[in-house]
């Protein structure tokens, strides 16, 4: 009898994980059980389908559950894995027509993640949304659709402000409240303000410093958000707090649960652990920790990228070769209308909490030549170690297409372990219409470094 793999999850680590693995040792049964309605879609997509980039929700499927079946895999849709015991290798699974249990010989763990809900009242109320699945996104259009002119966004995170630009879009008022100093806490704040900035120009109204006490209410439907600062009137609210790992039923199982409160794995993305069944359970995407290359610590990002790599590391170890996930440095990138925004690595205070003595340097450019059409600004920000000069992160807010793609420059310089003085003499390419003759990032790279000199 062929081994059995069982998979949680029917997005983007689950999937991967089974369609590498059927790939590379077609004798495997796979079989891939999903709560919802679809496979293997884009969440991060979803923003821009709102905002009418995307015609439909079906351009953001990259593989639809026929398509996976017709690649030998068992997707069963409308199944809810509600227990997993490890030492009997079964799994409990909840469908319209009652419930079974399914034995595995493998268990691949891919739950994803859950939105961070505080205790607020009227948080489920009609009007609330939390974009994070196709049919939140279908709801949010039929609201629009209905009439909706008001819009609060409750967080200032990538999701916040992709959200508030896609409302802003569709016509209409839209405020974002965030507890931060400034929007995109993932940035230091002297890089937040540029963000802040181009919100306001777009005509988003930005509140920071704002504590949120609850969703006020009429007829079981929002009508505002109560502050410390008085109540937004809003027609829909967008919760935007960010996610943190789904790993209830993980932690029910008695598997491991890491201090950044994802799944512990190795990085052959086997559950790591004392249990009877070891060897046999992985998990991979937004609900497991992963290995902070720079901080050299564990943490949790909810990121697409990382979800499909470490599938394709399970898929790859389930077939009987050998793949390790090599770490992160928390890369990502976003945009609010023209302005671009990316980020890399440790930001001064995080590289400050990690131990490092850390310096900085920030400058101003162009994204072209500054004589070339459509030149916008662009500001580079690097972190280094005092001493060493080694790069520890870098931030980049800039206009124009291609702007904050500079920041995978910066991402593999810190993947590498380059200095900033190595950096700044890196081969980068150079025409008028992509780039200033220096490179913002060789400018940054070249201040850094002198900073970091004169700080000695």
């Amino acid at each position: 009898m062929a081994e059995r793999v069982v998979v949680i999850g029917g997005d983007a680590a689950g999937m991967s994980a089974a369609s590498m693995a059927k790939r590379l040792r077609g004798e495997l049964e796979v079989i891939a059980f999903e709560r919802g309605e679809h496979t293997s879609y884009s969440m991060c997509g979803i923003p821009y389908w709102v905002a009418g980039d995307v015609a439909d929700w079906p351009a953001l499927v990259a593989r639809t559950p026929e398509e996976h079946r017709r690649n030998g895999i068992d997707v069963r849709l409308g199944s809810e894995v509600t227990a997993i015991d490890p030492a009997a290798g079964t799994a409990l699974v909840r469908t319209l027509r009652g419930t079974e249990t399914v034995g595995w010989d493998h268990l691949v763990i891919g739950t994803g993640a859950e939105p961070i809900r505080p205790d607020w009242p009227g948080l489920d109320a009609d009007g609330v949304f939390e974009v994070q699945r196709i049919p939140d996104g279908v709801a949010l259009l039929a609201a629009v659709a209905a009439g909706a002119k008001r819009a609060v966004v409750i967080g200032a995170g990538y999701i916040g402000i992709e959200m508030a630009e896609a409302l802003v879009r569709r016509g209409l008022q839209v405020a974002v409240l965030d507890r931060g100093p400034q929007p995109m806490g993932t940035l230091d704040p002297d890089m937040g303000a540029h963000v802040r900035a181009a919100m306001e120009g777009v005509g988003i109204e930005v509140r920071t410093g704002i504590e949120v006490e609850g969703i006020e209410t009429f007829a079981g439907r929002a009508t505002g958000v109560a502050t410390d600062h008085g109540t937004l009137p809003a027609d829909v609210v967008i919760c935007g707090l960010g996610v943190r790992p789904a790993v209830a039923l993980a932690r029910e199982a008695g598997l491991m649960i890491g201090e950044a409160g994802g799944i512990r794995t190795d990085d052959r993305q086997l559950v790591a652990g004392d249990h009877p069944a070891q060897g046999r359970i992985w998990a991979g995407g937004d609900c497991v920790e992963v290995h902070d290359r720079i901080a050299d610590r564990f943490t949790t990002v909810a990121l697409g990228t990382h979800a499909n790599r470490q599938g394709r590391v399970i898929g790859t170890n389930l077939a009987g070769r050998e793949a390790r996930f090599a770490g992160v440095i928390g890369t990502a990138v976003s945009k609010l209308c023209s302005l671009e925004i990316g980020r890399t690595g440790l930001g001064e205070r995080a590289a400050a909490g990690a131990g490092f003595d850390a310096v900085t340097a920030t400058i101003e450019s162009t994204t072209r030549a500054g004589y070339m059409p459509d030149a916008g600004p662009i500001h580079v920000k690097l972190i280094a170690e005092r001493g060493t000069g080694r790069l520890l992160g870098g931030q980049i807010v800039g206009h124009n297409d291609g702007a904050a793609k500079r920041i995978d420059v910066v991402a593999t310089a810190v993947w590498t372990g380059l200095s900033v003085g190595e950096l700044a003499e890196v081969d980068l390419s150079y025409a008028p219409p992509f780039s200033p003759l220096w490179d913002p990032v060789t400018v940054a790279a070249r201040a850094t470094h002198d900073a970091a000199q004169r700080s000695q």
